[in-house]
């Protein structure tokens, strides 16, 4: 399986502390990408100043579930759990 379109969630619920253009931060845990379109697809998606994390993100049943609510859910328990 595949990242699900319209998903967003490994854009919002954690945080990434490398730079993304218009962040040069990076994006603290909950808060939406800047790079995250209405339709929540990434504006970088396939371009090289696309994160090297976000490149590295990749779809997993576990992380993901079944719908965007669940992915938002989980991701944000395991950023908390990591803290």
């Amino acid at each position: 399986m595949s990242c699900r379109a319209g998903c967003g969630a490994c854009c919002i619920a954690p945080s990434i502390t490398s730079p993304i253009p218009g962040m040069p931060e990076g994006k603290p845990a909950g808060v939406r990408c800047l790079q995250l379109d209405e339709d929540n697809l990434c504006q970088l998606f396939g371009d090289s100043s696309r994160p090297a994390v976000c490149r590295r993100f990749d779809y997993d049943r576990e992380l993901c579930s079944d719908n965007r609510e669940q992915a938002l859910r989980i991701l944000t328990e395991w950023e908390r759990a990591t803290r």
